[in-house]
């Protein structure tokens, strides 16, 4: 039976606090993006206080189940950094409660929000996303003078198709208009270019009033009182202003859903169940229709069980007749006229090919954009548990608490997701990645790391400790470390200076036979550095009898000895022998060669460096000897 702790309710109540704050936070961000998305069709449309609240609860709804993973991310980050900044995490480690166990109240609230956003996703939020949908939609036909976009045909006025050249948004003025209307068919249109114009609704909302300035009027005259072989005149007229009154019932009425019967966002996973089968069952059909008509055109021919098509059409049409020797016989202009016939039904064929392969296109991408959604489900709801394992162990490793670094950290985790979400499902939904690999791409690469930091976190690692990878860093680039010694107020023993004197002239006479050993301002021989290596560890032997003799001369309280042993260079005492201890690693790293002259050269460097930093020993060696004597 699972007993439940204080230390467990303590946790809870701290992560529920932030939870409700960071969620709101989220959800106000993502309703904000949301909302500047589609700012145009909410401005200047006259939408009353009814249509804008559907408009932001349906909006809230959708965005709730992306809200919960950053939502969990920040809070458990905040949550663990409080801990373990005020000490209360090292005192529950302390008393053998492991950060596992800790852990164990927020795990089963984050699989309750996970089987929450499940359910939303899956029961309301696609009831909310079909809303949303029909709001978007009504608010683009309401006011149609705001529509109207420049450079493009725009459609949205029944029978009327209105390009104009530019729109001055501070009047409402349109200049370069020009209008096709269709009444009953198109030989029945009319033409309007006008210089300018306005387009206004009237105070009942049911029509809309164009006015327009200096144009011209051309209408086909009607069709049947010429018959039907005669040319049809056509009326122009021109004019310096005219008004028009056309229909357009500019009332908020919400779209029809069953315009929006392929949205695989407003579907639960029944329905795209549903739906996937009569999308494939439909074009299935289709396809299958269009391989007959393909057949009976083009391969209607008799059998040969060869499996090139060409090589099959060839040796029909040989039984019959040669088709060169049959053209050869024809004058040019009966030349002419073949090959004009033949180009034009090819050009005829290749039309109607390009006709239906958008059609098949369409309902590949309406497939894969209901497989896709089906998906995505469970990735979303997923990502609450990820981002659980994220958040709670790297605010156990930073141990920072508030609003500062841990926002930070989840903004760049929340980036990276969205990031790789993001171009999964666009890889996805136009078919140049599997379904599977696009959809779990963002999961497949922050699984590992929540296991990682987990893992770091449980073992109490030094991963995040910034020191660490500033000194690999250092010794990587060949970044010095200045030596910084200080006179000691309390001095407890006193520097025994004849024995440290007789230490220094060892090592100078060790640098000097090491410099005749290793002449270090030549290059290295290649081979010899990643094949042939001998151990050297004679620098190291030095460094660590200098360190000892500075070690002791810290506690004279002579300014001239302090101010030498200041001059002492921090040696690197194996970077200019070899790049890696094991001999495999150094094989490798010569085979690959951009690697391998990189750590050459840089081995190169560290020779000269050392080569002076002897130089600089010796002659510090010997100022301290000196002085050494004078007292």
């Amino acid at each position: 039976m699972i007993r439940i702790k204080k230390l467990d309710i303590f946790i809870a109540k701290q992560f529920g606090v932030l939870f409700i704050g960071t969620f709101f936070i989220c959800q106000f961000v993502l309703m904000m993006q949301f909302l500047w998305r589609y700012i145009d069709e909410l401005i200047g449309k006259g939408l009353s206080m009814e249509v804008m609240a559907q408009f932001f609860w349906y909006m809230g709804i959708m965005l709730v189940p992306q809200a919960l993973p950053l939502a969990i991310l920040l809070s458990t980050l905040i949550t663990f950094g409080n801990l373990g900044e005020s000490s209360e995490l090292t005192a529950i480690k302390a008393a053998g409660i492991s950060l596992m166990q800790s852990f164990r109240s927020l795990i089963a609230i984050s699989i309750f929000i996970t089987i929450s956003s499940f359910f939303l996703q899956n029961n309301v939020g696609p009831k909310a996303n079909m809303k949303m949908a029909q709001l978007l939609i009504s608010m683009k036909q309401k006011s149609p003078e705001l529509e109207i976009p420049e450079g493009i045909f725009y459609d949205g006025i029944p029978n009327c198709n209105f390009y104009v050249q530019k729109k001055d948004m501070e009047t409402g003025k349109l200049y370069g208009i020009m209008i096709y209307r269709m009444t009953n068919s198109y030989e029945d249109a009319e033409i309007i270019l006008a210089d300018s114009g306005m387009l206004q609704s009237t105070a009942e909302k049911k029509h809309l009033v164009l006015s327009l300035w200096s144009g011209e009027w051309f209408h086909n005259m009607d069709a049947s009182q010429f018959g039907n072989t005669a040319s049809v005149p056509y009326l122009r007229q021109t004019f310096g202003f005219k008004k028009l009154v056309l229909d357009f019932d500019a009332d908020f009425n919400l779209t029809d859903a069953s315009s929006l019967s392929n949205n695989a966002r407003a579907k639960g996973l029944s329905a795209i169940s549903k739906d996937i089968d009569s999308l494939n069952h439909t074009y299935d059909s289709l396809g299958r229709v269009y391989y007959k008509e393909l057949n009976s055109l083009y391969y209607n021919i008799p059998s040969t069980g060869k499996k090139d098509s060409l090589e099959a059409v060839k040796e029909a049409m040989a039984k019959t007749f040669n088709i060169d020797t049959v053209f050869a016989k024809l004058a040019n202009d009966q030349k002419q006229m073949a090959l004009s016939t033949a180009l034009g039904k090819v050009q005829s064929e290749s039309a109607d090919l390009d006709f239906r392969t958008m059609i098949t296109k369409d309902g590949d991408r309406t497939l894969r954009e209901h497989k896709i959604e089906a998906i995505n489900k469970f990735t979303l709801a997923l990502s609450c548990m990820i981002f659980f394992f994220i958040g709670a162990p790297l605010g156990a490793i930073i141990r920072k608490g508030g609003l500062g670094l841990p926002v930070i950290i989840s903004v760049l985790v929340f980036i990276i997701y969205y990031i790789l979400d993001n171009s999964g499902y666009r890889m996805a939904r136009q078919g140049t990645w599997a379904i599977w690999f696009g959809k779990s791409l963002s999961s497949a690469v922050l699984i590992p790391l929540a296991a990682f930091v987990t893992y770091k976190a449980s073992n109490d690692s030094m991963v995040f400790n910034m020191d660490i990878y500033r000194n690999f860093f250092m010794k990587l680039l060949g970044l010095r470390i200045k030596r910084h010694i200080t006179s000691k107020e309390v001095i407890i023993e006193t520097p025994t200076y004849q024995k440290d004197a007789e230490g220094l002239n060892r090592i100078n006479e060790s640098i000097t036979t090491y410099n005749q050993e290793h002449n270090l301002r030549h290059a290295p021989n290649y081979i010899d550095v990643f094949f042939k290596y001998q151990p050297d560890h004679r620098i190291e032997e030095i460094n660590e009898e200098l360190e000892g003799i500075i070690e002791n001369l810290s506690n004279t309280r002579d300014k001239i000895i302090m101010a030498e042993l200041n001059h002492y260079p921090v040696i690197a005492v194996k970077a200019h022998t070899r790049p890696f201890e094991r001999k495999w690693m150094n094989i490798i790293a010569a085979v690959i060669l951009p690697i391998g002259l990189f750590l050459y050269f840089r081995m190169w460097r560290f020779r000269l460096r050392l080569h002076h930093d002897l130089h600089i020993i010796t002659t510090a060696n010997g100022n301290i000897i000196d002085r050494i004597k004078e007292m």
